[in-house]
């Protein structure tokens, strides 16, 4: 029977499906990892209260990585090269949404605008991160080491989501909703796109290495597409929307070590 458990098991079990998806993983981590380092570092002086908050943002996605390679090293294996179709990121910045390296690079003082264009990028991807670790969290529990690990990021995730919606809930209240309300649309509506995309090229990678049989690929193929159409019919609307959130000042303080794994 084809379920997402038996296909997440069966990704888990062989090490080259595993070496891909840790690496594809830890690749997207390391990226964030390094954008909101950057970011902490180029806030306007307006928005320095912010700067820790990014740091401890960048710290955590840094801290993900580092728990995706050690996941590796346990199974002696090494990362490979992501597939430039798999990169969520980069293909999100093609699209134009979230900051764009060129400008990460230079040294040059971001502005307030900037800080809400990452902040409304970071409350899209972070709830389709939140989304997905919560799925791999329970389909990773008979697996004691990487269900441990699923379980150290998926709470990191929703404590990045949780960051998200508390500050552009304060920014709103300070006069910034309409570009809020317009940065996010821009970037779910981009962001359902990329993610069939990245879904349907992980899929077919997967299903190389895996062998997986005809059908087995059309139906995982179809599911996929109902996903995105099901997001353009309005199911986007959930990233987009902002409420106070139960975990208040989530990302206060220092981020947490890596935990053995």
């Amino acid at each position: 029977m084809l379920s997402a458990r038996s296909l997440f098991q069966e990704i888990l079990d062989n090490d080259r499906s595993f070496q891909l998806f840790c690496s594809i993983a830890a690749s997207g981590e390391e990226q964030g990892g390094w954008e909101n380092g950057r970011i902490a570092a180029l806030v306007p002086e307006s928005m320095r209260d912010l700067a820790p908050k990014i740091s401890r943002h960048g710290g955590d996605e840094d801290k993900h990585g580092r728990i995706f390679h050690a996941l590796l090293k346990k199974r002696g294996l090494d990362p490979v090269e992501v597939p430039a179709e798999t990169d969520y990121t980069m293909l999100l910045e093609r699209r134009g949404i979230g900051l764009m390296h060129e400008k990460l690079r230079r040294d040059d003082p971001l502005t307030e605008e900037d800080v809400i264009v990452y902040l409304t990028h970071s409350r899209v991807t972070e709830q389709r991160a939140s989304d997905q670790m919560a799925m791999l969290l329970n389909l990773s529990g008979g697996d004691p080491e990487v269900g441990k690990a699923i379980r150290v990021i998926s709470n990191d995730e929703d404590n990045h989501l949780a960051y998200c919606h508390e500050e552009l809930l304060r920014l709103a209240r300070e006069g910034h909703a309409a570009t809020i309300r317009r940065h996010l649309r821009e970037c779910a509506l981009a962001e359902t796109g990329v993610y069939r995309r990245v879904s349907l090229s992980v899929m077919t990678h997967m299903g190389g290495l895996l062998r997986w049989p005809a059908p087995k690929a059309a139906a995982l193929t179809a599911g996929i597409h109902g996903m995105y159409s099901y997001e353009r019919l309005g199911g986007w609307r959930r990233m987009v929307s902002l409420t106070m959130p139960d975990r208040r000042d989530a990302l206060g303080g220092p981020a947490s070590v890596t935990p053995a794994v």
